[in-house]
């Protein structure tokens, strides 16, 4: 089974712009699927759709064969989700806000002790986690944000924009984090602007220009051996 299916999906706003106009497309098992396409193109109306934060009336999302909009809570027990820009309670401290999350999706406390000690490893931030979220640079919110989603081993890890503000290490640590994942089954759906970084990680692509998909497939089908950047400026100029 698939584990996001974007049906037909379409967003139309008040002013009869269509943000997202019939997008499908299909992210499996083990899948780091890539969705790029300029700034303003569609990448965040469909994702924050896809996590159930954006209503929309045309169109069936499914998340490992659950309905996003007649099963809410099925498909956000097996789904994390981290925006471009995380919004996080500054009041707490950081072990604070993970153990809260934790609390949230009724994770052991032998669970989140490892896979918290894990993450903030990684990531480097352990003697960071007694202090105030408020108090922390941007790059710090965004790996609480992330440990925060991987809390709970998702299915489905959706990303917007994941390495917007993270330092060269720590973006080498998503990488490997994500491939680790994928290799247990998890699936990947992120967007990203940064074309050399999806060549090198995804297995799929696709290419989103003013709300319709107008290229997807496997990185194989749609580079045949050319770069990833030199197929998007062509398939942008082109539609």
């Amino acid at each position: 089974m698939s584990m996001l299916e974007i049906r037909n999906y379409t967003k139309t706003y008040g002013t009869g712009k269509k943000a997202a106009d019939n997008v499908s497309l299909t992210v499996e098992p083990g899948d780091i699927y890539g969705f790029i396409g300029h700034n303003g193109a569609g990448k965040s109306t469909t994702i924050r759709a896809v996590v159930g934060v954006l209503d929309f009336t045309e169109g069936e999302i499914l998340i490992d064969g659950h309905s996003v909009k007649e099963e809410p809570i099925a498909c956000k027990s097996i789904t994390a989700y981290i925006p471009d820009n995380p919004d996080l309670y500054e009041n707490l401290t950081g072990i604070q806000y993970l153990n809260f999350i934790a609390d949230v999706f009724d994770i052991s406390a032998k669970e989140r002790e490892e896979a918290i000690r894990k993450y903030a490893d990684l990531f480097e931030i352990t003697k960071d986690l007694g202090d105030l979220i408020g108090s922390y640079s941007h790059g710090m919110k965004q790996k609480v944000a992330i440990i925060s989603a991987l809390i709970h081993k998702p299915k489905l890890l959706v990303l917007d924009e994941p390495f917007v503000g993270l330092d060269p290490k720590a973006t080498f640590t998503l990488k490997n984090i994500m491939h680790e994942l994928c290799e247990e089954g998890t699936a990947v759906f992120f967007s990203t602007h940064v074309l050399d970084v999806a060549e090198k990680l995804c297995n799929k692509i696709a290419i989103i220009k003013g709300g319709q998909i107008i290229a997807s497939g496997t990185m194989e089908e749609l580079t045949h051996g050319n770069s990833l950047e030199s197929v998007f400026m062509e398939v942008i100029d082109e539609k």
